[in-house]
This record gives structure tokens, C-alpha cells and sequence, in this order.
């Protein structure tokens, strides 16, 4: 932990929980956390507020620590110009929001660390992001940059608040989303069309992925992608999702010996990565390549899944069942040192099965990367034959200094991979990923889930996406083991997101319940990004409970809320792929189906499988057997009254609109109802 083994005495961080103020601790910087104390302090001697925005596996925020914070004298300045502010922006997206928001607006690009300077009252006045000791790189030094605020300060000190002023009326306009005239005007499929041309326009034919180095993963494109496969039968949009999952799979960004991805590949090529792994980033690829298992039926697929799978319950997985929220970059200070290997040690431990494995992974002795350090990818179909090879080099691996972990739970995160668990397991028909959804799901609702409430992190209130990307992941549990405790724990947050995020007024959803005075702009997401936007998340998690719950309000919402990006969906659908997919959603039949008999028998499973192993990304899964979960859910959907299994075995009910076709319990004519697989 960076700056924990200094003599400084511990700073107010000390007391903090998350992992990325307390690698600040001992900084000689006066860090404050984000709080009435220092803001208190700012406003009593008017100093400026220096604001420090990162997270504990970023690795240029480590840079600027060691260069810049950990320094005595640079300390000093900060210490005696300003009153500083740390940050988790993984804790508090929405201080994030606010401040990226500025920085983007006032230099056209963001990034963490993000550096902001504010008046007493919080409004920016002085953005960017990483700045170095002295000047280089283009950018100014810190040092010199220190002085420069605190004399435009002193000298020109109405004309910052002045600025400050401008900045903030600025951002509360990029942040906030209101009505363009648009709403009541009839939604179409127009956006599916333009976006997926946008998507197709930078595809990347060779390599897969979208446009130019560096080339991130962005799941939230290829489920739109999928989707309108599924609904236009367009084989190119089928297509470039899975050479880009298979590219990727067989990449650097991949790690091939321990599972999981990293965050980024620096190259075109998917070969060298920014090693970081993120656990937002291990669940929504999981469930790409569950998608694409599904739709292509290609083993390669369902392996990169279960290997990440596999890899998150290992590595990412407190005992009690939590997830972990991500793992450095950086090993023994040093960034992807843990991955990399020279071919003097594979020659070592592998003896004469040295040159197979380094023609599969692509080895040599100059290296494919830097320094004769090479990382491994597939160059070879051969490698799927190594196994026995990749394991004996995982075992050595396990023995280097471990990258720093974050272990901040995140209860948004946290959905996301539940909601990849219970697909996988379905998909995969594997019950330990089902299990492991289970206990994670269990975790939150005893400690994150308080009348009705839930919390980001054990202090932290919960925000929209905490409550969508959890509700989605209930819903995708009880289609995994049909437990109707999650749907009903689903109902109950969605009823309080509605009640504390939703603008009735405008449409979509606030990210926060405005009960914080710190936060000076209400922001609604409009971005899918590396993750959906809560936006997204919840219009998509009011669309999937109206079809269990049949309740008017929800789909009034998700309509209100598709209303509200319609000229997103109109000018930039690229933007938006996640709310592309509610689009999909709201403009499909709702197909529904139920399958009657018992959930554990033999002649049930038989069936689901025939449901499970088809893309169905527009159906419900129901599974009744006369007991009391039926009777709740028939107050729900009348329809599910009179089903039952016919002569004593599981049958199915294809229902569309809740009109459905002639039961059947013959699993040959389940696969023809439902379509080709």
C-alpha cells in the first residue's frame, strides 16, 4: 500500500474504510475526507479547496501519490495554499460526476487523478488530471501549479468566483437532462437502425473492437449488437460481436493462465493490456460470452466464461461471499509484472514442452512486449491443447508478489456479477455459479438492505445504479433458481428507487436522492460507458418486472424514461447502447415463458435446458408448481391460474401478451416453439 510504510504520522484518512484514502494515510498531506469539516475549514480561513478524485488500482493516481503527495515540501504547500480533499471516485460516483463533468467542460478531456480546485462553496474554478512534479509531458509542473492558483486567488479573488460561478451553471447543464419537446412523440426502431450503422462504421475488421488504440472491452455495445441480431436477423451485427469476444478471448487483455480480463488493451491488437482487472469488467464480459455461447453454440465462448467465472471466485471473493472490486495493475511497483514472463522461465518449469507452449503463446526470447518480457495470447489453435502446460505455469505465477486488491464491496458492482453468475450458471448449466449468485445475493439484502434502503458501501448511501444493477440481478436469480424471494426483494427496490430517484416531472432517473447539500448538481446519467448508465439499468429493470408483476406504473416509467433520451436515441445512439436495448425491449412482443412441474425435477430441468441454451434476450422464465409461489405470483398474472403439468410431467407455455400457445411437454416441440436455435 502506497505511502503506508512512511514515518508520518497518519492523517485524518486513517479512519477512513476505503481503500484508496487509506493508501493516503500517511501522506504528509492535511487530507480531509469528503465532509463538513473541511468544508467547514475552507470556508472559515477562504482558502480554496484542493479536490483529489482516484481509486486504489489506478495507476497513474499512484504516480502522482509518490511523486507529488508523498513529498514533503510539495505537502507543505498544499498543506499551508489549501484545504485537501480525497476522494474514492468508486465510492462516490457522484462527486465524480459533478467534478469530471467540469474538468471535460472547461479542458475536453477527463481521467483520474482527477485534480480540481473549488471555491468554499464547491463550485470548480481550476481543472485537469494528472500533473507532474515539474513540467513535462505538456503539462505544467505541480509545484509551479500550486503557486499560480493560490496567487490568481489572492490577487484576482472575484473574478475566480466569478469563473467558479460560470463552471458550475455549466456543469449543471451538461449533468442534467431535461425535456427537448420530443417527449409524446411515438417511439420507433429508427435508433436500432442508426446505431447499429454507428457501431459498424468503427468496427474494426482485422483486430474486432471499435475504433483506434487504446481499445476497451465496452460489453454495453455488444449487447446491443446482440439484440439486434436477434431482431433484424442483421448476421453483421451477430458477427462483430463475436470476433470481437474472440479476439479479445484470445488476447493479452485476456489472462490466460488465471482467467479474467484486464481493463484496456494499449494496442489495436489486444495484445498488451493496462493490467488492472476490475470486477465491473469480469461481469459484464461473463455475460457477453454466456450471449454469445448462446448464439453460436461455439465451446470457445462458454470457456472464456467459466474462466472468469472461476477466476472472480477465487481471487475476487471475500469467505462471507461479497466481491472485491478490483486488483492493481501494478506488482512490486512495477506495472503488469505479475503477468509477464521472459522465455528463459517458461523454458525452465515447462522442460520440453517448452517450445509446443511458446509457439502457441506466442514466447520468445526477445519478447513480444518490452525488455524480452512477453505476454501471453493465443497465436495458435494449439494452445487449447496446453492445459496441463498453463496450469504449471498458474502454480509458479501464484508464488509472485500478488498485485494490491481492492477490497471495497460495491453493492452496484456487486449486482453485476451476480447477475453474470446466475446467467452463466443457467447457461453453462453449472450450479456453483448459481450458488455463488446466491450467496452474494443474500449478503447484500442482510447487510446492505435496511426498511427497504440500500447502502453503496456499509456507509456510503446507495445510488440509482445501486438499486437497478441489484434489482436486474434479482430478477436474473430467480430465473436461475426460481426463488420467489428475489422477485419480491426486486418489487421492493424497485418501488424505492421509484420513490427516491425518479423525476415523475421530466422522466428518468436522478443518480442520487438529492438528500446531500455537497453534491451541487442532481445529475442524470446519459452515458453507457465501461458500465450501463443507472439510467439504463433501471428503465431495462422496470421492463423485465412488468412482465412478473403486470403493474402499469413500471412500464409508465420505463415509457417516460425512453422518452426523455429520445434525442439521444435519435442523434447519438452509440452513446446510449445499454437504453438501445430497453428500446429493443419496449418495442418487442413480451414473450412469456412457463414451464409447470417441480424446479429440481429431472423432466423440469429437461426443459429448461431447451429454454437455456437459446438467446431469448426478450423472455421471461417462470416455473410453477402448484404451491404456494404459484397462487402469489397468479395475484400477479391471472394467466398463470390454469397451468399445470399435463399427465403428471413438466410442461411448457409459450405465452406472448400473456395469450398463450398449446401446452406441450415434449421438449422437441418446446425447441420448435421457441424458434432455431
Amino acid at each position: 500500500m502506497a505511502g503506508a510504510t512512511e514515518t508520518n504520522k497518519p492523517n485524518r484518512l486513517i479512519h477512513e474504510t476505503s481503500p484508496y484514502l487509506l493508501q493516503h494515510a500517511y501522506n504528509p498531506v492535511d487530507w480531509f475526507p469528503w465532509g463538513v469539516e473541511a468544508f467547514a475549514k475552507a470556508r472559515q480561513e477562504n482558502k480554496p479547496i484542493f479536490l483529489s478524485i482516484g481509486y486504489s488500482t489506478c495507476h497513474w493516481c499512484h504516480v502522482m501519490e509518490h511523486e507529488s503527495f508523498e513529498n514533503n515540501d510539495v505537502a507543505a504547500m498544499m498543506n499551508r495554499y489549501f484545504v485537501c480533499i480525497k476522494v474514492d471516485r468508486e465510492e462516490r460516483p457522484d462527486i465524480d460526476r459533478v467534478y469530471m463533468t467540469a474538468v471535460q467542460a472547461t479542458t475536453g478531456s477527463g481521467g483520474w487523478p482527477m485534480s480540481v480546485w473549488l471555491t468554499p462553496d464547491l463550485k470548480p474554478f481550476f481543472c485537469g488530471t494528472y500533473f507532474p512534479p515539474d513540467a513535462r509531458y505538456g503539462r505544467p509542473g505541480f509545484k509551479e501549479l500550486l503557486q499560480r492558483v493560490h496567487d490568481v486567488w489572492e490577487a484576482n479573488h472575484d473574478a475566480v468566483l466569478a469563473q467558479a460561478g460560470k463552471v458550475a451553471e455549466t456543469v449543471g447543464q451538461y449533468a442534467t437532462i431535461s425535456g427537448d419537446g420530443s417527449q409524446g412523440r411515438a417511439l420507433d426502431d429508427a435508433p436500432l437502425q442508426l446505431g447499429f450503422e454507428q457501431f459498424r462504421s468503427s468496427y474494426d475488421e482485422v483486430n474486432g473492437g471499435f475504433g483506434d488504440a487504446p481499445k476497451f472491452p465496452r460489453p454495453v455495445g455488444l449487447n446491443f449488437l446482440f439484440r439486434y441480431f436477434a431482431r433484424m436477423n442483421e448476421v453483421a451485427a451477430r458477427d462483430m460481436g463475436l470476433h470481437t469476444l474472440r479476439a479479445m478471448g484470445e488476447g493479452g487483455m485476456f489472462d490466460q493462465l488465471g482467467g479474467g480480463f484486464h481493463r484496456y488493451s494499449v494496442d489495436e491488437r489486444w495484445l498488451v493490456s493496462h493490467f488492472e482487472k476490475m470486477l465491473y469488467d469480469q461481469a459484464q464480459l461473463v455475460s457477453s460470452y454466456v450471449d454469445a455461447y448462446q448464439i453460436s453454440h461455439d465451446p470457445f465462448y462458454a470457456d472464456i466464461a467459466r474462466r472468469t467465472c472461476d477466476y472472480v471466485l477465487r481471487d475476487m471473493t471475500n469467505p462471507d461471499g461479497r466481491f472485491y472490486s478490483a486488483e492493481d495493475a501494478d506488482s512490486e511497483g512495477v506495472e503488469g509484472r505479475f503477468y509477464v514472463w521472459t522465455r528463459e522461465e517458461i523454458e525452465k518449469i515447462l522442460g520440453d514442452r517448452a517450445d509446443a507452449f511458446c509457439r502457441a503463446y506466442d514466447v520468445t526470447t526477445d519478447g513480444n512486449w518490452e525488455h524480452g518480457l512477453n505476454v501471453l495470447h493465443v497465436a495458435l489453435p494449439e494452445a487449447t491443447k496446453l492445459a496441463d502446460e498453463r496450469t504449471k505455469l498458474f502454480a509458479v505465477r501464484e508464488k509472485r508478489v500478488r498485485p494490491h486488491r481492492d477490497e471495497k464491496v460495491l453493492t452496484a458492482w456487486n449486482g453485476l456479477m451476480i447477475s453474470a453468475l446466475a446467467r452463466a450458471s443457467q447457461a453453462l448449466d453449472e450450479p456453483k455459479y448459481r450458488d455463488a449468485a446466491e450467496r452474494a445475493a443474500r449478503y447484500l439484502v442482510a447487510n446492505r438492505l435496511k426498511d427497504g434502503k440500500l447502502t453503496r458501501t456499509a456507509k456510503v448511501p446507495a445510488m440509482v445504479e445501486d438499486y437497478a444493477f441489484l434489482g436486474n440481478s434479482l430478477v436474473d436469480l430467480y430465473e436461475a433458481d426460481f426463488d420467489l424471494r428475489w422477485l419480491v426483494w426486486a418489487t421492493e427496490l424497485t418501488d424505492t428507487m421509484l420513490a427516491r430517484f425518479y423525476d415523475s416531472k421530466e422522466g428518468g432517473f436522478f443518480q442520487t436522492d438529492g438528500r446531500d447539500p455537497s453534491v451541487i448538481v442532481r445529475a442524470k446519467e446519459d452515458y453507457d460507458g465501461a458500465e450501463p448508465s443507472g439510467n439504463s439499468m433501471a428503465a431495462l429493470l422496470l421492463l423485465r418486472l412488468a412482465e412478473f408483476t403486470d403493474r402499469a406504473n413500471y412500464r409508465n416509467a420505463a415509457d417516460k424514461t425512453l422518452q426523455l433520451f429520445d434525442d439521444h436515441l435519435h442523434k447519438a445512439p452509440s452513446t446510449v447502447p445499454q437504453m438501445l436495448c430497453v428500446l429493443d425491449s419496449y418495442r418487442s412482443k413480451p414473450k412469456q415463458i412457463v414451464i409447470a412441474g417441480k424446479a429440481d425435477a429431472a423432466d423440469t430441468r429437461a426443459m429448461l435446458r431447451a429454454v437455456r441454451e437459446r438467446y431469448l434476450p426478450n423472455a421471461i422464465v417462470i416455473v410453477v408448481d402448484g404451491g404456494d409461489s404459484q397462487k402469489t405470483l397468479t395475484k400477479l398474472l391471472p394467466f398463470l391460474e390454469t397451468i399445470k403439468p399435463m399427465d403428471g410431467n413438466a410442461t411448457a407455455h409459450v405465452c406472448v401478451n400473456y395469450a398463450c400457445q398449446l401446452p406441450t411437454n415434449d421438449r422437441s416441440k418446446l425447441a420448435e416453439l421457441l424458434g432455431k436455435r
